[in-house]
C-alpha cells in the first residue's frame, strides 16, 4: 500500500503524571464534535509553540463520523457510517483533497473502516472523503443535486438494426445441471483455505469434445443466517448458524443458454477469497487467478484420467481445454485477467498458489461491470467488457481500461470489445445477488435517495431495465463472446465491434458497442507511445490530471470511463483530444510524430465521446497526406448517451466513415499525415479517443512472448545512524524486451514523478534505489513506493512495491509535572508535559475535565477565560457551571515534531466576588477515555 505521514498524526505516547508511570497508552485527536482548549508553549523551555484548538491543519474539526483510534498499539484513522456498508467490489478508498489518503480495513460491524496512521500517503487531510469507485459514501446519494423541479428522463438511444445472428436464442442441447466438491485449497497471503466448489451445467447428448467456460463471480458478502434479512456478514469461515452465499449459482441461466449451445460450464465460488481480500493490494486478483487455475487443473486432470473426476463430471461430454472461455463478475474480472496473465506468463511462485504449467488455452474473456486496480490487461487475448449504465458498486466503469489500456502494447489483432448497456446496475447479472431471487438478502446497488430520485437509474425510471431483462441481456452478450472468441463466429462480430447491430435477444436493453484491435490497422492515437503527435485547433488533454490539464476537469456533472483514476494522481501518456467550439468552422488537426498507412482498409473508425443528453453535435472528417493532398472523408452527426449526474456516461461511441474520398482524390494512403476534425453544429463539445484504419473481418490471435514485469516489496530497519541505500526488488522474465512507464512516489508528499522504463533483455530495467538515513527517534514506518504500468510488449503482474523502511525506535515516555499548580486568580494554572526524548512526530496526549473529589468547591465557567472557554463550548452558559459539566470538556496538548516539551494551560481570570478556594480536576486518559494514572489537580485562590 502506498503510505505517507501526516504532521498531526497522532502517536501513541505513555504518560507518566508526576513522575508516576500509569499502565496503558493513549493518542489524541478528537472525537468529532469534541472541543478543545489550548496548551501553549513553555516559556522558558525554547521548546516549539503546541498551540491547537484541533489537530492543525484539520480544519475546526474532523469531520462528521470521522477520528483517531487506538488499537494494538498503533494509531487508526477512522471513518464510522451512519448504516452498514454493503459488501461490494469497489474498493473503498480514503481522500484528501482528491488525493488518495489509503485503502482503509472494514471492521466487522460493516460500519467502520480503519486506515493506520502509518500507512497514510498523502501529507494533507483537509477535505476528507470516502469513496468507492469515485462515489462518495461519506454523504447521502443525493446531495448536491437538483432538487428543484422533477428531473425528465433522459432520452434513450434509439433500437439498432438486429444482427444476421442472435447469440441469444437456446441452442439444440438439453441440458444437465450438478456440482462438486473438493479439497480447500490455501492461496498465499491468506490464513484460511479457499473452498473449490463448482456447480456445472453441460449439454446432453453433446459429441465429441466441448469448448469449456468458467464463471467467476465478484466481491459479495459471504454469510448470512436463513430467515433474519439483515444478518449477513464478510466473514470466513462462516460463523456457527450461519451459512454461505452461494454467489456461483447466480448465473445458472447464462450457463443454460451456453449449455444449450454446446458448453460445458462451471461457476466456481470464491467466498474464502472475499472474507480475506481487504487487506491484499492487488485487490485479491492474483488469488483469484490462482484459484481459477487450481479448477482448471482439476478439470486437466479429470480429461487426462475420466475415472478421477467426480461421478456427475464423468457422466458428462467430455471437454476441450484447448478451448476455453473465462468469465469473470467485477472483481471476478480482475481475477480472468490475471489468470490469463498467469497461464501465459508465469506469475513469481511466492505469490502463486497453482505452480503446475497450464494444460489449457483460454480464447477469450468477458467481464461484467468489472474492478481494475491495477489498470493492466492482457493485450493478445480477445475481451468483452460489459459496463452497466447504471452501476452503483464499480460506477466509475472502470473496466474500460480492458479495452483503452491494450492499445499499442502488442500485435493489436485481439479484439477488446466494449458493450455500454443503459439501464443495467451491477448486480443484477447475478441472481443470486438479486432481490426476490437470491437466497441471501440482496438489493439494487444503484444509489438509493427517496428525495432525489435519479431519472435514469432509480428503480422504476423509464430507462432502468428490470432484473431479469438486464441478465438477459448480460447472457446475450455472453453468449456472443463465446460465439466470436471460441466458436470463430465472424457474423457475431458486427453485435460487438461498434459496427452498430444489436442482438434481439437482449431487448429492451440499449446497448451501444466499440472495440480496439481485431481487423483495425494504423491509428491516430493521442497517447501515442511514439510520442510527438500534435491537435492544432483542439487540446490535448490528460485523462488522469489535476486542473485544466484534465480532460473533464471537475465542474462537469457525471464522470467517463475512459479517465478512471489510477494510482498517481497524475498520469503521462494517457491522453484524449478535447474540442470546444462555440461556432462551425475552424478544424482541429491530429499529427501524429509518423505518417500512418491506411491501404487495404474500408474506413477510418473513429471513438468519439459528447455530453451526456445531448443531440445534433456534428463534425466533418477529412485527410492529408504527406504531400498536403486533402480529401473529406465524411460528415457525422452523434447524440450523447443518456446520463446523470451519478452516472458515468461520459463514453466514447464509435463511428465511422469511408476511405472511398481519399482513394477518388488519389491520396497516398500509405502515408495519411494528419486527421482532421471540422465543427459544423452551432457549439459542440467532443473528446476523441482514437482513430483506426478499419476492415471487416476477425483475424487469427497468437499471444508474444511479452515480458512480464513484477514489483516487489523490500522491508529494512531505519538503523540508528548513516545513510543505507536499497534497491527496490523487480523481477522481470521474458525474452523480449518492452518498455513500462514508472512511477516513483514520494514518501513525505505522495506526488509521483513518471518516466518512460526500458526492460527485458539487453535493457537496464527498472532500477530504483532508495536512501534511508537512520536515527534514533520515534516515527512512523517510511515507504518509498513505485507503481508501474505497460507501455509496449508488456505485462505487468504485482504493479506496486517498494521499500519500506520500519522505525526501529522506542517511543519515548511523557511525564506531566506541576509548573503553577496553585494559583491566586488571575494567574495561570500550568503543567509542563515532557517527552524523554524527541520524536520524529507530534506526540499528543488529552486530559478530561472530570469533578473535584470531597465536596470542594469548584473552579466554573465564569472563572477562566472566555476566550478559552469558547473552545470548549458552542455557546457560552448563560449561568455559571463547574468546568467538569462543559459538554466535551477534553483538553488538548502536543509536543511537536522534534521538540521535547511543552505547557498546559489553564487561564483563569480575576473578579471582585469573594470566593473560597477552587479547584479544577483534569483526568488523563486514552482515546477511548480510559483513566492513565492519577487526575492532575490545581488549586485557584482568592485575590481579594
Amino acid at each position: 500500500m502506498i503510505r505517507g505521514r501526516k504532521a498531526w498524526a497522532t502517536a501513541i505516547a505513555v504518560l507518566t503524571v508526576a513522575g508516576v508511570a500509569p499502565t496503558g497508552a493513549y493518542a489524541a485527536p478528537a472525537p468529532p464534535d469534541v472541543r478543545t482548549a489550548t496548551a501553549t508553549q513553555d516559556p522558558g523551555t525554547g521548546t516549539g509553540a503546541a498551540t491547537a484548538t484541533v489537530p492543525p491543519d484539520a480544519g475546526d474539526e474532523l469531520p462528521p463520523g470521522w477520528r483517531i483510534a487506538a488499537d494494538n498499539g498503533r494509531n487508526h484513522l477512522e471513518w464510522r457510517a451512519p448504516e452498514p456498508v454493503p459488501m461490494g467490489d469497489a474498493r473503498v478508498e480514503f481522500r484528501a483533497n482528491g488525493e488518495l489518503v489509503g485503502v482503509p480495513e472494514p471492521q466487522d460491524d460493516g460500519r467502520t473502516f480503519r486506515l493506520p496512521m502509518d500507512e497514510v500517503r498523502t501529507a494533507d487531510l483537509d477535505e476528507l472523503q470516502v469513496q468507492a469507485a469515485g462515489r462518495r459514501l461519506d454523504e447521502a446519494p443525493g446531495k448536491g443535486a437538483s432538487r428543484k423541479a422533477k428531473q425528465s428522463a433522459p432520452k434513450l438511444p434509439p433500437k439498432l438494426p438486429a444482427g444476421t445472428v442472435d447469440p441469444g436464442k437456446a441452442g439444440k442441447y438439453a441440458t444437465t445441471t450438478g456440482e462438486y466438491s473438493l479439497p480447500s485449497v490455501r492461496l498465499p497471503g491468506l490464513p484460511a483455505p479457499v473452498e473449490m466448489r463448482g456447480v456445472v451445467v453441460a449439454p446432453k447428448k453433446a459429441p465429441g469434445k466441448r469448448p469449456v467456460a468458467l464463471f467467476l463471480h465478484g466481491r459479495h458478502s459471504t454469510c448470512y443466517v436463513p430467515g433474519k434479512n439483515e444478518d449477513i456478514s464478510g466473514d470466513w469461515p462462516c460463523a456457527k448458524g450461519s451459512k454461505p452465499i452461494p454467489s456461483h449459482r447466480g448465473y445458472l441461466r447464462d450457463q443454460k443458454l451456453l449449455a444449450s449451445q454446446g458448453y460445458v460450464t462451471v461457476s466456481i465460488s470464491a467466498n474464502g477469497i472475499n472474507g480475506q481480500d481487504w487487506s491484499a493490494e492487488d485487490g485479491g486478483a492474483q488469488a483469484r487467478s490462482s484459484l481459477i487455475r487450481n479448477h482448471l487443473g482439476r478439470w486437466a486432470d479429470w480429461a487426462a484420467k475420466p475415472a478421477s473426476a467426480p461421478a456427475f463430471v464423468r457422466k458428462g461430454p467430455k471437454t476441450d481445454l484447448s478451448k476455453v472461455l473465462l468469465v469473470g463478475h467485477s472483481r471476478g474480472g480482475e481475477g480472468v485477467n490475471r489468470a490469463v496473465m498467469d497461464s501465459l506468463y508465469k506469475p513469481p511462485a511466492a505469490q502463486d498458489g497453482y505452480r503446475s504449467k497450464a494444460r489449457w488455452k483460454i480464447r477469450g474473456t468477458v467481464h461484467i461491470g468489472p474492478t481494475i486496480f491495477g489498470q493492466n490487461p492482457v493485450p493478445d487475448v480477445p475481451s468483452l467488457t460489459i459496463l452497466p449504465g447504471c452501476d452503483g458498486d464499480v460506477s466509475d466503469l472502470q473496466g474500460q481500461v480492458y479495452t483503452d489500456g491494450t492499445r499499442g502494447v502488442s500485435r493489436g489483432k485481439a479484439l477488446h470489445s466494449s458493450v455500454y448497456m443503459v439501464g443495467a446496475n451491477h448486480n443484477y447479472f447475478n441472481s443470486e445477488w438479486t432481490p426476490g431471487q437470491a437466497k441471501a438478502p440482496a438489493d439494487d446497488d444503484f444509489w438509493h435517495d427517496p428525495e432525489a430520485r435519479d431519472p435514469l437509474c432509480s428503480p422504476g425510471a423509464p430507462g432502468r431495465l428490470s432484473a431479469n431483462q438486464q441478465h438477459k441481456a448480460g447472457a446475450t452478450y455472453i453468449a456472443a463472446a463465446a460465439r466470436l472468441f471460441v466458436g470463430g463466429d465472424d457474423r457475431v462480430r458486427q453485435l460487438i465491434d461498434g459496427t452498430g447491430r444489436r442482438a434481439p435477444s437482449a431487448d429492451p436493453a440499449r446497448v451501444l458497442t466499440h472495440a480496439v484491435g481485431g481487423n483495425r490497422g494504423a491509428g491516430f492515437l493521442p497517447d501515442d507511445p511514439r510520442g510527438g503527435v500534435k491537435a492544432g485547433g483542439a487540446k490535448l488533454c490528460d485523462a488522469v490530471a489535476p486542473g485544466r490539464t484534465a480532460c473533464l476537469g471537475s465542474k462537469v456533472k457525471g464522470s467517463s470511463p475512459h479517465f478512471a483514476e489510477w494510482r498517481t494522481e497524475h498520469e503521462a501518456g494517457r491522453r484524449a483530444i478535447a474540442l470546444d467550439w462555440k461556432k462551425p468552422g475552424t478544424a482541429a488537426r491530429v499529427t501524429p510524430k509518423k505518417p500512418v498507412s491506411v491501404k487495404g482498409a474500408k474506413s477510418l473508425a473513429l471513438r468519439v465521446a459528447v455530453p451526456p443528453n445531448t443531440s445534433g453535435t456534428r463534425f466533418d472528417v477529412s485527410v492529408r497526406d504527406a504531400k498536403g493532398k486533402r480529401a473529406k472523408l465524411g460528415s457525422v452527426r452523434i447524440d450523447g448517451l443518456p446520463g446523470t449526474e451519478r452516472t458515468s456516461s461520459y463514453w466514447a461511441q464509435e463511428v465511422r466513415v469511408p476511405l472511398t474520398a481519399a482513394s477518388r482524390a488519389k491520396l497516398n494512403l500509405g502515408k495519411i499525415a494528419s486527421l482532421e476534425l471540422t465543427p459544423k453544429s452551432r457549439s459542440g463539445k467532443v473528446w476523441l479517443m482514437d482513430a483506426w484504419s478499419w476492415k471487416p473481418g476477425t483475424p487469427a490471435v497468437k499471444a508474444a512472448p511479452l515480458a512480464r514485469v513484477d514489483i516487489g516489496r523490500l522491508t529494512v530497519k531505519e538503523g540508528d545512524a548513516g545513510v543505507r541505500t536499497y534497491q527496490v526488488p523487480v523481477r522481470t522474465t521474458g525474452k523480449n524486451a518492452g518498455a513500462v512507464r514508472l512511477y516513483v512516489i514520494d514518501p513525505d508528499t505522495g506526488k509521483s514523478a513518471g518516466k518512460l522504463v526500458k526492460v527485458g533483455p539487453g535493457t537496464a530495467g527498472i532500477k530504483v534505489k532508495v536512501k534511508v538515513e537512520g536515527n534514533k527517534r520515534y516515527g512512523w514506518d517510511k515507504p518509498h513506493d513505485i507503481v508501474v504500468k505497460a507501455v509496449r510488449s508488456t505485462v505487468v503482474g504485482s504493479d506496486a512495491g517498494g521499500v519500506l523502511a520500519e522505525n526501529d525506535d522506542p517511543m519515548p515516555t511523557l511525564t506531566v509535572k506541576p509548573v503553577a499548580a496553585d494559583v491566586t486568580e488571575g494567574e495561570p494554572l500550568k503543567w509542563r508535559i515532557s517527552l524523554s526524548e524527541k520524536a520524529d512526530i507530534d506526540m499528543w496526549a488529552l486530559a478530561e475535565l472530570i469533578p473535584v473529589t470531597g465536596g470542594r468547591p469548584e473552579l466554573s465557567t465564569a472563572d477562566v477565560d472566555q476566550e478559552w472557554l469558547s473552545m470548549l463550548v458552542d455557546e457560552t452558559p448563560k449561568r455559571p457551571i463547574p468546568l467538569s459539566k462543559v459538554p466535551y470538556g477534553t483538553l488538548w496538548h502536543t509536543i511537536p515534531a522534534g521538540k521535547t516539551s511543552t505547557t498546559l494551560t489553564v487561564p483563569t481570570i480575576r473578579d471582585q466576588v469573594k470566593e473560597p478556594t477552587e479547584y479544577v480536576s483534569l483526568q488523563p486518559t486514552d482515546d477511548d477515555g480510559k483513566p492513565l494514572g492519577p487526575p492532575l489537580e490545581g488549586t485557584v485562590r482568592d485575590a481579594s
